[in-house]
């Protein structure tokens, strides 16, 4: 391929094309807040019971036990905090390493840059091995092959010629080729389909949802029976509160608290992992 007599943009413009279009990524969803994450633990059965308990042991003037209980709380609230950060920095990491590293042409000469800072207009080479950085019309080609499986769903890599277009998350299985941007960020063809994704509202997994019944059908038991025992108390003692706080310990006992405590560390700590 012939390259020496092809300048690409100079430093300037790709700088006011950048301040014009923005970065060649995809938009990506925003983080939880940490009122949003507090408010997905306090969800759980066994918060709730935390938190009935701590109130009415203030009530009754108990302030140990109530310290106590809600000292619990806060304490699974920090861990989930910390567990959640850790598991969106390691993610964040992932998404860089995913992200494609690209050769462009600028002020003439060749330059190995982040695939986010290409921009349009950008004169890319690619070789066997890279991923296309961003949507562009091939200018050259030598014996170029590239999987598009991404976008098609073909297993068979999709021969390239001149003048063709060359799509962006793609690999280069064969060959190399010169090529000129046309199209970036959320405007190539795998940016329209990401836009069209961020439309889809998020769903638990299989594992979640089971998980979720689990706890929710053992959790209408354990409300019935704090009911028989505060019903009971009632019934035989005359005392409302302390049945209330014994129906809440023996629903506390026959909750499986530890499955979703169990299922959000193992997963923070298989992200952290990676």
């Amino acid at each position: 391929m012939e390259i020496q007599n092809i300048s690409g943009l100079t430093t300037s413009a790709v700088d006011k094309l950048q301040q014009q279009e923005g970065f060649n990524e995809l938009p990506s969803e925003k983080p939880r807040s940490l009122l949003a994450i507090a408010f997905s633990v306090l969800q759980e059965p066994m918060f709730l019971l935390l938190l009935v308990g701590g109130v009415l042991y203030f009530i009754l003037g108990s302030i140990e036990e109530a310290l106590m209980l809600l000292g619990f709380v806060f304490v699974i609230i920090g861990i989930t905090l910390y567990q959640e950060h850790k598991t969106e920095r390691a993610l964040e990491k992932l998404q860089d390493l995913s992200s494609p590293r690209a050769l462009v042409i600028r002020d003439g000469k060749e330059k190995r840059i982040a695939g986010r800072e290409v921009v349009r207009g950008d004169i890319v080479v690619i070789y066997e091995g890279d991923r296309v950085p961003a949507d562009a019309e091939l200018l050259a080609s030598n014996n170029l092959a590239l999987d598009e499986s991404l976008l098609t769903g073909e297993s068979v890599p999709a021969r390239k010629f001149k003048n063709d277009t060359i799509f962006s998350s793609t690999l280069v299985v064969q060959g190399s080729g010169i090529a000129h941007v046309k199209s970036i960020g959320i405007n190539t063809e795998v940016g329209k389909i990401g836009k069209a994704l961020t439309r889809i509202k998020a769903e638990k997994t299989r594992l979640q949802q089971q998980t979720g019944r689990l706890v929710r059908n053992v959790a209408i038991v354990g409300l019935i029976v704090c009911l028989f025992v505060v019903i009971y108390y009632a019934a035989t003692r005359g005392d409302v509160l302390h049945g209330l706080l014994a129906g809440i310990a023996l629903a506390m006992s026959i909750l499986p608290e530890e499955i979703p405590v169990i299922l959000t560390v193992f997963l923070a700590l298989g992200a952290w992992r990676i």
